[in-house]
């Protein structure tokens, strides 16, 4: 008969430990041997259970779950831990495998998830959850746009205005006191800048931008 994984969940809130125990001992491959409300006990008997897994809330006290993770690979060095949090921002799931977690998810979660998260860990992979797997592209994807942003001139971004606003190069020669000739330079220099071929994807772009932030 294989082994099961043997696990521990540590979450403040009980009946949620209680639940998702419920839920992964569903998995005839787990077996979750005990559920903790605070971390001091769950610290005092690590090196007692040496679970195969621990889960780990990270608001939860009198250790945060950041702050245990660090006590664990100090007492039980082959427990392998996952972190949990109604959080879904990407730092925390950062200061997580900073400290020694290698799975993270959310409490929005699915069980499945959660099952994928404890056979990753086991085989000495990383997890992370589809909902912060999101979040970090869509991170990226914003500084991807302020990188590109901050390079433009005040006098550009004045121009990508009234480019908006349906302005021809005329007209925004007339508004800005420049030559037609000028605003042309300026929008060539724009669409280098941005990694854009042609006016129509100019356009395209700044109607789908985060340009109404200037």
């Amino acid at each position: 008969m294989t082994k099961k994984v043997r696990i521990i969940i540590a979450d403040d809130h009980l009946l949620i430990a209680e639940t998702w125990a419920t839920l992964i001992n569903l998995d005839p491959e787990f077996e979750v041997v005990k559920v903790y409300d605070n971390t001091k006990t769950m610290i005092d008997e690590i090196t007692e259970i040496l679970p195969d897994v621990a889960i780990l809330d990270i608001n939860i006290n009198p250790f945060s779950g950041i702050e245990a993770t660090t006590m664990i690979k100090k007492l039980a060095l082959g427990t392998k831990i996952i972190g949990v949090s109604m959080h879904n921002q990407p730092s925390f799931a950062k200061k997580m495998i900073r400290n020694g977690a290698t799975g993270y998810v959310t409490k929005n979660s699915s069980k499945l998830e959660m099952y994928d998260a404890i056979r990753s860990v086991m085989k000495g992979e990383k997890f992370i959850c589809a909902e912060i797997q999101r979040n970090i592209t869509n991170q990226l994807l914003v500084e991807e746009e302020d990188n590109k942003l901050s390079k433009l001139t005040e006098r550009e971004i004045e121009i990508i205005k009234l480019i908006k606003n349906g302005s021809t190069n005329k007209e925004i020669a007339e508004t800005l006191f420049l030559s037609p000739r000028t605003v042309e330079t300026h929008r060539a220099r724009i669409l280098k800048k941005l990694g854009l071929k042609n006016s129509l994807s100019l356009v395209k772009y700044i109607n789908e931008s985060f340009l109404d932030l200037y």
